[in-house]
């Protein structure tokens, strides 16, 4: 058998030594990475193979609902939840057949958790399925306030409501900001469209979505396209099949 590719996520150094010394006792488990707030652990379950992860539900710069929504449920690999959360959200863990730790927790409950998400590893459907469904109860909204992205060799945060413009780049998308910085994230740019408000973010291109809020001014062009003047003095096409849509949403402002 494989080694089951383990990340530990939580921000309290004594719960990480708990579970790192927890599964130092199960042959299977390999442990490839500890990651002390949300930041990092998004981080490396998009560089990284991650078999199964231990999440803590509340850490800083991401919460662990937060780590979930900026990966994406159907990303994730099977999730245990370590947690001293209120009882609401232990009971959706229950009903949602979503495992967790419920600090102190002991050594048997930890294999049962463990031995669960090993069994996950060969039935993702389920698991992915109850996961999108506890997020859809206790998670964050349903659509992304916040970007997780690299910048250089750190991981940042960025506002959506600072965003302006996503340019689609090869495997990346770039993420055009208000202040004129870009981005890159390894999305793809349905993807992210798609967890984006649709009210306050249009594709005006296959290549191109932009923030409703940032459009200036809307020019026609030739063959029936547009060209969209963002805040940033940039000028986008507008393709003529997506010239209406974005207008609708334009008015009664649209000029």
């Amino acid at each position: 058998m494989n080694p089951v590719r383990v990340l530990i996520a939580d921000d309290e150094a004594p719960a990480r030594d708990k579970l790192r010394a927890h599964l130092a006792e199960e042959p299977a488990a390999e442990v490839i990475a500890e990651a002390p707030d949300g930041l990092v652990a998004v981080d490396v379950l998009r560089q990284e193979r991650v078999d199964v992860v231990f999440l803590d539900v509340q850490m800083p710069g991401l919460t662990g609902f937060e780590v979930i929504d900026a990966v994406g449920a159907d990303r994730m690999p099977p999730t245990v939840f370590v947690t001293a959360y209120d009882e609401f959200a232990v009971q959706a863990f229950e009903v949602e057949a979503i495992d967790y730790l419920l600090k102190p927790y002991d050594g048997l409950r930890f294999r049962h958790a463990f031995a669960r998400a090993v069994r996950a590893l060969d039935d993702r459907v389920p698991d992915r399925t109850a996961l999108a469904a506890l997020m859809a109860r206790v998670g964050p909204p349903p659509y992304l306030e916040r970007l997780v992205v690299r910048d250089g060799g750190e991981v940042v945060l960025i506002a959506v409501a600072d965003v302006v413009r996503l340019s689609a780049a090869e495997n990346y998308v770039e993420i055009h900001a208000a202040g004129g910085g870009v981005h890159l994230a390894r999305e793809t740019l349905s993807r992210l469209e798609a967890r984006l408000d649709p009210t306050r973010f249009v594709r005006v291109h296959r290549s191109e979505v932009v923030a409703v809020a940032a459009v200036r001014a809307l020019r026609s062009a030739s063959h029936g396209d547009a060209v969209a003047v963002l805040a940033t003095g940039a000028e986008v096409r507008v393709s003529r099949r997506r010239h209406d849509k974005l207008r609708a949403l334009l008015a009664p402002t649209a000029r």
